[in-house]
């Protein structure tokens, strides 16, 4: 469940902190003031598409943090354990931040993830239902998830097998018919790609090389410069015939500085860095000597190295810049070569590989129909049941199935949902004749159902009872506050009905503070509560008999609770 919500500079709300209780709790208000803000800031903790239009007019970013608590065995613990997410003491903490340049920072328990990774926990946090949900139910193409949904794990294991041997299948497929249409294309790249592994693999290219060579090569170029240069360094330093060497000259300073260098400290320093000197310069002649020794002039090793640097032209032309990209292109050429003739090897093979998979599929995709079948049986029952309990007792509900032309990723059936309103009709696709009100008790009657089964904690109703009133409005109420005994459930609602059911009231307000518009939160107690149902019913002037019609609905509501419960 949700504890705490804290929003900062998010849209015309400049700072919010609100505490959440279990059971059903309810935000109202005019019109404008910020409610649907409130379930906006929890959708984007939730993994929502987030947007800089967000961030509050004059603010660098807009900042959401919530609380939430789950079951020990909820589905929340299992994904953050498999992303690795510390959940010790129990409490999860989903932060974003929207920044004005559109940039989103989102932290799990102070971990940064991106926003896929907070969308797959929000997921299993929060389930929003609003009015675009409305819009799934006309869109017949979204009907199958939601049964596949309600079916569980049994269709769902079906479905992934399913969905696993499909992609297998449309990958041969898709080879199969590449190389039918292909031919000819196909036999002049394979030709070109077994040229190209084969010259580079014959030139045994290593990385780095060319540097190695340029060096040699500069070496050998510049042979009677170092020659020189070696020689008449040694000649300094050693000294010629019987002349001293530099070497020999600053031993002899040294050893004399040493005679008096307990005189004066500064003696003693003079004798020091001639030592150091004579040392450096002894391994210089070392150095010298090794390097002259090493010297040797071969031309034809020079011949070589042009050879070679012109082939390692010649590929970095055709390949690539350098050794590293010519070596990559060829790791790339030589996996396309190697499955390129596998396929060959197989192609004979491939149709029958297809066929095999297609029979493979078609069987899977009975027993995936099936399984869809038996629980579209179990899903009209239900729903049939809690139509009524929203006065749409006479309306029949069906899961109508076409079987599909072609082998889909989902299966081989098409799904929609079929209504009849009144006895007598035909039935129909709920898509073109449900009417505003009737959708909404439908998706309600779906989030009743669900929410048994979904094992999520919180559950938000973004004014789904728009379009009812009366009986139905009522029923919807003790609907809502029935789904909230074994889930947290928030509800913006514009009915008194909906708002009395509700163990906690919330109520939003805009107000003007300098020259900003701010959206400000104050939770109800029980006089409060009353004006405001009084207000939602009334309008704008609270009368008399407006106050004495809230204190009735809260007591029905009190009085049905109690019943529930009992």
């Amino acid at each position: 469940m949700l504890q705490e919500l804290s929003i900062k500079n998010f849209a015309i709300i400049d700072h919010l902190d609100v505490t959440f209780k279990n059971g059903m709790t309810v935000l109202t208000g005019e019109t404008g003031a910020g409610k649907s803000i409130i379930i906006d800031a929890v959708g984007l903790l939730a993994g929502g598409r987030g947007s800089a239009n967000f961030v509050r007019t004059g603010t660098d970013k807009a900042v959401i943090q919530g609380s939430f608590v789950f079951p020990a065995d909820g589905t929340t613990y299992q994904v953050l354990d498999e992303l690795g997410i510390d959940h010790d003491d129990g409490n999860v903490i989903l932060q974003r931040e929207i920044h004005q340049n559109g940039r989103n920072t989102c932290r799990v328990n102070g971990m940064l993830v991106n926003t896929n990774t907070l969308k797959r926990i929000g997921e299993t946090v929060v389930d929003i239902h609003g009015q675009n949900e409305h819009q799934e139910l006309m869109q017949p193409e979204k009907h199958l998830g939601m049964l596949d949904e309600f079916a569980g794990a049994n269709v769902a294991k079906l479905r992934t097998q399913y969905q696993k041997i499909y992609q297998h299948y449309t990958q041969l497929q898709a080879t199969l018919e590449h190389k039918r249409a292909n031919e000819k294309e196909w036999a002049q790249h394979l030709d070109m790609l077994q040229f190209q592994v084969k010259e580079i693999a014959a030139a045994q290219l290593r990385s780095g090389e060319e540097d190695e060579l340029v060096a040699e090569r500069d070496r050998l170029d510049n042979f009677q410069k170092i020659n020189d240069a070696l020689q008449r360094s040694q000649v300094i330093l050693t000294g010629e015939d019987a002349a001293p060497g530099a070497n020999d000259q600053i031993g002899e300073a040294m050893q004399a500085m040493q005679g008096i260098a307990d005189f004066d400290p500064a003696f003693n320093q003079i004798a020091s860095s001639l030592e150091t000197a004579y040392y450096a310069l002894s391994d210089a002649v070392g150095d010298v000597s090794s390097q002259l020794d090493l010297l040797e002039w071969d031309e034809g090793r020079l011949d070589e190295i042009e050879r070679r640097l012109d082939v390692i032209n010649q590929l970095k032309r055709k390949y690539g810049d350098s050794e590293d990209q010519v070596l990559r292109y060829y790791d790339k050429i030589a996996a396309e070569l190697k499955q390129m003739q596998a396929t060959d090897e197989t192609a004979d093979g491939l149709e029958s590989q297809v066929a095999a998979q297609q029979s493979s599929l078609l069987k899977l995709g009975e027993q995936l129909s099936q399984g869809r079948q038996r629980a579209a049986e179990q899903l009209e029952t239900a729903i049939h049941g809690e139509l009524a309990d929203l006065y749409m007792d006479k309306t029949v509900f069906t899961v109508h199935f076409t079987r599909s032309k072609s082998i889909l990723s989902t299966g081989l059936d098409h799904v929609e949902f079929y209504l009849q309103t009144n006895p007598g009709e035909a039935m129909r696709p709920l898509a073109k004749i449900a009417s505003g009100g009737e959708l909404s008790r439908i998706m309600l009657a779906l989030k009743t159902i669900f929410s048994e089964s979904q094992g999520i904690t919180s559950i938000i109703f973004d004014e789904v009872d728009t379009g009812v009133s009366g009986r139905v409005a009522q029923a919807i109420a003790e609907k809502i506050s029935g789904i909230a005994r074994a889930s947290q459930v928030l509800c913006i609602t514009h009915l008194p009905q909906v708002a009395a059911m509700a163990d906690h009231h919330y109520f939003i307000a805009k107000e003007i503070v300098g020259d900003r518009t701010e959206t400000k939160l104050a939770r109800l107690n029980e006089a409060d509560r009353v004006h405001e149902l009084a207000r939602m019913s009334a309008g704008t002037q609270v009368t008399k008999l407006a106050l004495e019609h809230a204190n009735e609905l809260l007591a029905l509501a009190a009085e049905t609770k109690q019943q529930a419960d009992g």
